[in-house]
């Protein structure tokens, strides 16, 4: 066995005990997150909001069943939107939602691009 490499680390589970299905990389007792990719669209999302003035600071919650983030329109105000990442859901509905500031669920899904595009500014045709 060479030195430059590390051993192989077993962990056993407790007997009579399955183990969970992993869903997305996450493990007991670790908060929820959003990964690179999730990440790098929510926050392509908000750079364009904020080029546009719409919005102008946001917040990351990761917690043990779900990872949020919030979008302000000040820093002192309640949330404008939230976006959800819940992996309890991500079999029925879908793990990803936006959620208005009254609570209302805009639009729930399994593919994060369609759910934040219910935030997207829509251009309407103007004919004369």
């Amino acid at each position: 066995m060479s030195e430059t490499t590390d051993p192989i680390v077993f962990r056993p589970r407790r007997a009579g005990h399955h183990a969970a299905p992993d869903t997305h990389g996450s493990e007991p007792g670790r908060p929820t997150s959003f990964d690179r990719h999730e990440l790098a669209a929510i926050l392509d999302l908000y750079g364009r909001k904020v080029a546009s003035g719409a919005w102008r600071d946001y917040a990351i919650d990761l917690l043990r069943d779900k990872a949020v983030f919030s979008v302000y329109r000040r820093a002192c105000e309640y949330p404008l939107y939230r976006i959800e990442k819940d992996l309890r859901l991500a079999r029925k509905q879908g793990a990803y939602s936006v959620i208005a500031a009254g609570g209302l669920i805009m639009k729930r899904g399994h593919d994060l691009k369609r759910v934040l595009s219910v935030l997207e500014d829509r251009l309407d045709l103007v004919t004369r």
